[in-house]
C-alpha cells in the first residue's frame, strides 16, 4: 500500500479530552497487485483522529496468519461521512474484488463506515467484521462538546454526527448484516470521559453503546479506547473471530455480566419508543 502524507495539526488540549492520538492524516491511496483468488483479504480502517499506523499490530498479526491485508489510511477529519464512506468502497473494490473473501477490522469511527458502507454496497465476498471500540448507539463526549465551534474545527465534520441521538448517524443505520463481533473496553484513564459517560466506559465510549441487536459475539477487556487495538490480547481474539466466528470467553467473568446489563437497559428504552408495551 502506498500512502500520500496530509498532516493536520490538533491542538493538545482537545486531543487529551477527547482521547485520540496527535497524528498526521495521509490521503489513501491503494495500490499493488490484488491478493490471489484463493486467499482471504481483510481491510483495516482506523478511528477518528488516527491513521494507519494506530493498527500496525493488527496488521501484522493478521499477516502471520496468512490473511492479505489492507490497512487503509483515510482523512477521517476532513470529510463528511458519505464522502469517507465512498472512499472506503473505492478502497474495497480496489483491493479486494478478486479475493476469496474480504473481512473487517475496525476501531471506533471505522466501525460506524463500514456499517454505512454494508448497508449501501455489500460486497458479494463479504466475511466477517470485528469492531473494536465502536461507537454504535453514538457516544456522550460528542453530546457534551459539538455545539463548541472549536469542536468541528479540530475534529471535523464528520465527528458531530456521532451522538446519542435518534438521529445521529451510528443510530441510522442498520446492524450490520454479517457475522459480527464487538470488543468494548473499559480501561478509562480519561476523567472528563468518565465523569460523562454512564456506566463503565473506556474513556471515549460506554459499553453499552458499543452493543447492538444482532452481534454474533461480544467480549469486554480492559482496555482503553484509544490503545485497544494494540492489545496482544485484543489480536489474537480478532484473528479468532475471523477464523470461527467466535471469541474465545474461557476465563471471561465479566463479559457476561456487562452484556446482561446493557440488554436490560436498551431494549426496553428501545421498546419504548418505538411504542411497544411490555
Amino acid at each position: 500500500m502506498r500512502r500520500i502524507r496530509a498532516a493536520v495539526p490538533c491542538p493538545g488540549l482537545f486531543c487529551v479530552v477527547l482521547a485520540t492520538a496527535v497524528i498526521p492524516l495521509r490521503a489513501d491511496v491503494m495500490s499493488g497487485t490484488p491478493p490471489a483468488a484463493a486467499q482471504e483479504a481483510v481491510v483495516l480502517l482506523h478511528g477518528l483522529g488516527r491513521n494507519a499506523g494506530s493498527m500496525a499490530l493488527l496488521e501484522q498479526r493478521l499477516s502471520s496468519a496468512a490473511y492479505a491485508v489492507h490497512n487503509i489510511d483515510y482523512p477521517s477529519r476532513k470529510a463528511l461521512p458519505e464522502v469517507l464512506v465512498g472512499l472506503l468502497a473505492e478502497s474495497v473494490d480496489a483491493c479486494c474484488s478478486e479475493a476469496s473473501k474480504v473481512h473487517f477490522v475496525t476501531h471506533s469511527l471505522g466501525g460506524i463506515l463500514v456499517r454505512a458502507y454494508l448497508a449501501a454496497d455489500m460486497p458479494a465476498n463479504v466475511g466477517r467484521l470485528v469492531m473494536l471500540a465502536p461507537p454504535n448507539r453514538g457516544s456522550e463526549l460528542t453530546d457534551l462538546l459539538r455545539d463548541q465551534w472549536l469542536f468541528e474545527t479540530v475534529m471535523g465534520p464528520t465527528a458531530r454526527q456521532l451522538g446519542t441521538d435518534p438521529d445521529s448517524l451510528p443510530n441510522r443505520l442498520p446492524p450490520p448484516p454479517i457475522e459480527t463481533g464487538v470488543i468494548a473496553g473499559t480501561g478509562s484513564v480519561n476523567p472528563i470521559g468518565t465523569l460523562v459517560i454512564p456506566g463503565e466506559d473506556d474513556g471515549m465510549v460506554s459499553v453499552c453503546s458499543t452493543w447492538i441487536e444482532g452481534l454474533t459475539d461480544f467480549l469486554v477487556v480492559p482496555k482503553t479506547h484509544a490503545f485497544i487495538m494494540r492489545s496482544t490480547r485484543v489480536t489474537a481474539q480478532v484473528v479468532r473471530f475471523l477464523r470461527v466466528g467466535s471469541f474465545d470467553h474461557e476465563g471471561d467473568d465479566l463479559t457476561a455480566v456487562y452484556l446482561a446489563g446493557c440488554e436490560a437497559a436498551i431494549r426496553p428504552a428501545a421498546d419504548a419508543e418505538e411504542g411497544v408495551e411490555p
